[in-house]
């Protein structure tokens, strides 16, 4: 039981030097580490204490993407007023304070970006993308049986792909933004989630669809 102890207490230092040190590496470099076994001795650590935790530099690289997640779900949970949001309030609250906490780690995520080339999506985007899809679903099954957004066969099944290329245009947005304190990727979140409302809600795409429909069937006679 007290080895057990030990071993959990050395832990959380150990991994947190190593997210820490891949970070600087990469960011002061330019480039990731050459090996395993040369990052491990540049910061002092056994080979196999890094492998205890992540088995390759990827690893690391989605454990980063995955926490920021993870941290900023928690922190908009953990806000008392969060739960009497409606959908639209909520996206708006994930994406400000993704923001914010993606300027903290602003060189890392950059140099992450220069190397993505899409539409394929990038090995440390995809833990991010599970639990982002777990999120933005569960809060648009709640806003669908509020009646926030309409039901529309076939197409209210995609809404969380529409969604995920909405996220990944926000975060190109960002790593171009050279407004200050990102003022611009503020105003495109909140004008584009808006429109994004717009469009799933009940009235302007079923009035479209609704004329076109008209158009078709008369257009047959």
């Amino acid at each position: 039981m007290e080895k057990t102890k030990k071993t959990r207490g050395k832990s959380a230092p150990i991994n947190k030097k190593i997210l820490d040190a891949y970070r600087e590496f990469v960011v002061t470099e330019g480039k990731t580490p050459g090996s395993v076994f040369a990052f491990c001795k540049s910061i002092g650590i056994a080979e196999g204490d890094f492998y205890t935790h992540f088995a390759s530099f990827e690893a690391i690289e989605k454990s980063v993407w995955k926490n920021l997640i993870d941290t900023t779900i928690a922190r908009m949970e953990a806000d008392g007023d969060y739960n009497t949001f409606g959908a639209r309030e909520k996206i708006l609250t994930f994406y400000f304070m993704l923001a914010e906490a993606l300027k903290a780690d602003r060189s890392f995520v950059l140099y992450q970006l220069k190397g993505w080339k899409q539409p394929l999506l990038p090995g440390f985007l995809k833990s991010f993308k599970a639990a982002f899809d777990a999120w933005i679903n569960s809060v648009l099954k709640a806003a669908k049986a509020a009646g926030e957004i309409a039901s529309r066969p076939y197409l209210d099944q995609r809404y969380d792909a529409l969604f995920w290329m909405h996220f990944l245009f926000i975060l190109q947005f960002w790593a171009h933004d050279e407004s200050a304190n990102f003022e611009k990727t503020d105003a495109a979140i909140e004008k584009s989630v808006n429109l994004a409302f717009d469009l799933i809600g009940k009235g302007i795409l079923d009035n479209a669809l609704d004329f076109g429909k008209f158009l078709y069937q008369n257009a047959r006679n």
